[in-house]
């Protein structure tokens, strides 16, 4: 079993205090506070409000659980799916807050709301959440290259930052996710359902929209209000109406924002930070692949469309956490590039990414004109340097070991490595 050591989230949960550790399924919350922290206690709340004690493998309910939470605290006590503990645990926390430490984690979506975006929440001040998503693109990359190499680490550590695929990736990547998608279907919608509790049943229909939305391509507010409401999922075609649910699945860590830049108005576009969501939503939306039984030829026709996509989107996440700028979206006439990053609104770092065989003579010639109209770095990513027919000029070419290279320099930077 590959283990992923995520030292960028490790460091964080390593902070003193109490936390709150929140984000949706399968992203490896228990496991990092399991394998990685030491605590004195560890306990799981069950769906129907037992208790399990997992240092001494046994049970409890609530209520004795109440009575001796208070002195567990002279040391590091974790609780995990707290929420499901009734709401009297949340007095109990304000009574001993401040005292030893205390890990919360939970998955539900009603509870980052109540916690992120709603006024006078209950736990606000006196735990800090930490928001546990997909593995950093930084510590994927160097903990596959023990393994792979070149276009395959590239391809890999795109899908594989989705912690639940660790344990049954077999390369080449694209066959495995055609094999995956065909075969766990249903565990991927079931997963995707348990981010919504029973609180937000009536509103599951909208945020499953959004999410098809997006997997087609309609990635503004605007856009996405047109789709909802031809599905009748909303009563007006209103964009505004929008904003709370795409501020929650932001905040979440299921979607994330990029700012555009060349409007006036303040405007964003949303993609799924998971490219295995992506793939799901797009093949619901195309085939309603999880109700019919679709030959895995045409999921694998799928995976090969979108994942010269998902790269260029990691390669972006992965340019901007290296370099410390803001990914940016350049909405200009005749002009769309698949990275922009800066600051405050300037364009430092503009790029192309081209995930193919081979790129010819004139499609180089377009890169060079389409890069030379932002004054800003400029860089082009292939997958080796034999997929070019010429080198760009004025253009920095850079291909899986150039980019590993970077990561691995800037590991040696944060860690004295």
């Amino acid at each position: 079993m590959r283990i992923i050591p995520r030292r960028i989230e490790i460091s964080k949960l390593r902070t003193p205090g109490w936390k709150m550790l929140y984000g949706r399924r399968k992203t490896g919350k228990t496991f990092l506070v399991e394998h990685f922290l030491q605590y004195d206690e560890f306990f799981f709340v069950g769906r129907d409000g037992t208790v399990y004690d997992r240092n001494r493998n046994g049970k409890m309910s609530y209520r004795e659980f109440f009575a001796i939470f208070p002195r567990l605290l002279n040391g590091v006590v974790v609780v995990d799916e707290f929420h499901r503990l009734p709401g009297e645990f949340l007095d109990l926390l304000h009574m001993n807050s401040g005292k030893g430490e205390l890990i919360l984690i939970t998955s539900t979506l009603w509870l980052a709301k109540k916690i992120l975006l709603g006024k006078g929440s209950p736990l606000l001040g006196i735990v800090r959440p930490i928001r546990i998503s997909l593995i950093d693109e930084r510590d994927i990359l160097t903990g596959l290259s023990k393994d792979l190499s070149g276009k395959e680490l590239i391809e890999a550590s795109t899908y594989l930052r989705e912690p639940l695929l660790i344990p049954y990736y077999t390369p080449p990547v694209r066959k495995f996710l055609s094999n995956f998608l065909h075969d766990s279907s249903l565990m991927i919608k079931e997963l995707i359902g348990e981010i919504f509790t029973e609180e937000e049943k009536r509103l599951t229909l909208v945020y499953e929209g959004i999410l098809k939305g997006i997997s087609n391509g309609k990635t503004t507010s605007t856009e996405l209000s047109s789709y909802l409401f031809s599905l009748g999922l909303i009563e007006k075609d209103n964009p505004g109406i929008l904003q709370k649910y795409l501020g929650i699945l932001t905040e979440m860590g299921i979607l994330r924002k990029v700012e555009v830049i060349g409007k006036r108005r303040k405007k964003f576009h949303y993609y799924h930070v998971s490219p295995l969501f992506d793939l799901h939503y797009y093949l619901e939306a195309k085939y309603a692949y999880t109700e019919l039984d679709i030959p895995e030829e045409y999921i694998r026709k799928v995976v090969e469309e979108k994942l010269p996509l998902h790269v260029e989107d990691f390669i972006a996440e992965l340019f901007s956490k290296l370099y410390g700028m803001k990914r940016l979206y350049i909405e200009l006439p005749n002009l769309q590039l698949d990275v922009a990053l800066g600051s405050f609104k300037r364009i430092e770092m503009v790029g192309e990414v081209k995930w193919k065989e081979f790129v010819g003579r004139d499609e180089i010639r377009k890169i060079e004109e389409k890069l030379s109209r932002i004054d800003a770095r400029r860089f082009l990513v292939v997958p080796s340097l034999d997929s070019l027919e010429k080198e760009p000029e004025g253009v920095e070419v850079l291909t899986p070991e150039d980019i590993l290279r970077m990561v691995i320099e800037d590991e040696g930077s944060r860690y004295g490595l």
